[in-house]
This record gives structure tokens, C-alpha cells and sequence, in this order.
């Protein structure tokens, strides 16, 4: 059996947004079996309720933001693809403002505070969508689709007009080891001449080498250089899993994605959800509404956590 997860106990953390600037406080704490992931946003005296959900985004612009009755949280998939990488399925986070505070701009901080924190199994099984039926989204050179496959595996390729990244291609298969030794750590990036536009245009105002690799015409401007030689595609895998967990349970099934960005990921979850017929959700070990499928055939790609100690 594959059972949800939470953390074993609050933690807390504090940064800076990458678009406002500002400093922003975060606490995530252990919610029960089937809560899901659910920010609260706490401004002053009040506090908004916003599910990690693709009924909740509301900007896809530069980050992935979700909202609900006036309130906002920008800069989310950088925490949801931690979360989603380390099995996390139940959480209450706490935003002491207006975006997920940015960290070094991977996920490899929030993997920390997860695992700080400790992981608690809980006394239910978990839920997975299955890929049936390949669905598709284009927007001129760039693609996104999701077809049947036995585990997650994500194929990614990027391209761009730079000595440094030209084209790039990464294979992913799903683990929660997997995703923490080869995927967390890659950060975010851009191009020096955009960086000074968004500024201008009051983004990226907490941006710096600390949390973002920056690219001048011919390579990198960050003195430690880069950690991965293909941290660039890398991050785009990272951005990928924090857009489908959006979908609200782990896939099963193959991602294909050229060229993406959070907008395109964000049609893709939308076109998957208006085709029911495409995909289900199964619970391992449960029987089937579709007598053709062996559900017990299905075998996600997750590693068991280990009982909490106590």
C-alpha cells in the first residue's frame, strides 16, 4: 500500500519574494488524512483559505499564482513541486503575504524543512490519477502532453538562443530520492538584459545571484558558476511537477514537455480535467470501475516512508 503523508511537525521559515521585494513568513503544518494541500493567506487580521488547486490559479505570468475572493499567493510551485517530490499530501501552509517566499530559487530549501520537519505516514491510502488516454496542448513551437505510462516520467526539452543552453534534454523517472538528489536543487534563471526590464517594470524586485542563475550574452554571471551543467532544463522539470500537482494527486502516466511554461503546464492540467474519459483516479489495491485495467498493475513510483520514530 501507498499511504498520504504529512509532516511529523510545524515548521517555519522566512525570505524574500522574488517579484515584491518584501520579506515573507511561512509555516507549514501537519493537516489531517484527505485535507490536501491548502494555503492560508494571512494578511493582518485576515485570513484567506486558497487550495492548491487548478480551480484556485489565477496569474501565470512569470510564476504560478493561485487566489481566491481578492487575495493572492504568487511564486507557489517552487514549495508545491517539494511537496509533490517528497509525497506530502496533506498541509496547511501559512503565508504571512502575498508570495512563497523564494529561497534560493529551487526547491531544495523547502526539501530541507520537509525533512526537518520529519515525514509522518497517515492511516489512509493515497489517491493517484492514471493517465488512459494521451491529451495534448500547442501553442506554436511549444507542446505539452500527457500519455499512459507505468510510473511518472517526465521528458523535457528546452531551447534557447544562448551559447550556454542551446537545446537541452532531460528524462525524468519519479522518485522521491530521484527528485531530491537530481531535480530540487536547480534553480531559477533568466537573462541579465530581462532582469533590468522586470525591475523596471517592478518584478523581480527581490531577485539577485542569491536566489536566481543570471545570464549575460555568453554565459553565467553568478561566481559560483551553475550546479548542474544542464540545471536549466533541470529547472524546467522542477516548474513542470509543481504545475500538474495542481491537479490535486500524483500522476501516474508520462509528461512530455518542449519549450513549456507555466501557462502552457497550467492548459494542460485544464485540458486533462474537461476529458474525464482520459484519465482515473485509482487507489492501489482497490478494485477497478474499469474491469479492463488490472489496478495492482499500476505501481507508482514512490519509496515507502519509514515509520516515525515513537
Amino acid at each position: 500500500m501507498y499511504y498520504q503523508r504529512t509532516l511529523a511537525q510545524e515548521i517555519g521559515a522566512v525570505g524574500i519574494g522574488l517579484h515584491s521585494g518584501r520579506q515573507v513568513r511561512i509555516v507549514l503544518k501537519p493537516a489531517p488524512v484527505d485535507h490536501g494541500i491548502v494555503f492560508h493567506r494571512v494578511d493582518g487580521k485576515r485570513t484567506v483559505v486558497i487550495e492548491a488547486h487548478a480551480d484556485r490559479v489565477v496569474n501565470t505570468s512569470f510564476a504560478t499564482t493561485i487566489g481566491r475572493d481578492g487575495a493572492h499567493i504568487g511564486t507557489v510551485e517552487h514549495l508545491l513541486a517539494a511537496l509533490y517530490g517528497m509525497g506530502i499530501d496533506n498541509l496547511l501552509v501559512e503565508v504571512h503575504g502575498d508570495e512563497v517566499p523564494i529561497m534560493d530559487g529551487s526547491a531544495g530549501p523547502f526539501v530541507f524543512l520537509i525533512k526537518s520537519a520529519g515525514i509522518r505516514r497517515q492511516a489512509a491510502p493515497k489517491k493517484f490519477i492514471v493517465i488512459r488516454e494521451p491529451v495534448r496542448v500547442v501553442d506554436g513551437e511549444k507542446e505539452a502532453v500527457l500519455e499512459p505510462h507505468d510510473r511518472l516520467q517526465i521528458s523535457c526539452r528546452i531551447r534557447f538562443s544562448h551559447p550556454l543552453i542551446n537545446i537541452q534534454d532531460f528524462d525524468f523517472s519519479f522518485s522521491d530520492i530521484s527528485f531530491e538528489r537530481l531535480v530540487s536543487r536547480a534553480r531559477t534563471f533568466g537573462f541579465l538584459r530581462e532582469v533590468e526590464v522586470l525591475k523596471a517594470n517592478n518584478l523581480a524586485r527581490g531577485g539577485s545571484l542569491d536566489n536566481a542563475v543570471v545570464l549575460d550574452d555568453f554565459g553565467v554571471v553568478n561566481p559560483d558558476g551553475l550546479r548542474f551543467a544542464d540545471e536549466f532544463v533541470r529547472h524546467k522539470v522542477l516548474d513542470c511537477l509543481g504545475d500538474i500537482s495542481l491537479l490535486g494527486m500524483p500522476v501516474i502516466g508520462r509528461l512530455r514537455a518542449v519549450c513549456t511554461g507555466h501557462a502552457l503546464n497550467h492548459r494542460l492540467v485544464q485540458a486533462l480535467r474537461e476529458r474525464p474519459c482520459a484519465w482515473e483516479v485509482v487507489v492501489p489495491g482497490a478494485v477497478s470501475a474499469r474491469p479492463a485495467r488490472n489496478v495492482d498493475a499500476v505501481r507508482p513510483a514512490m519509496v515507502p516512508v519509514p515509520q516515525a520514530a515513537g
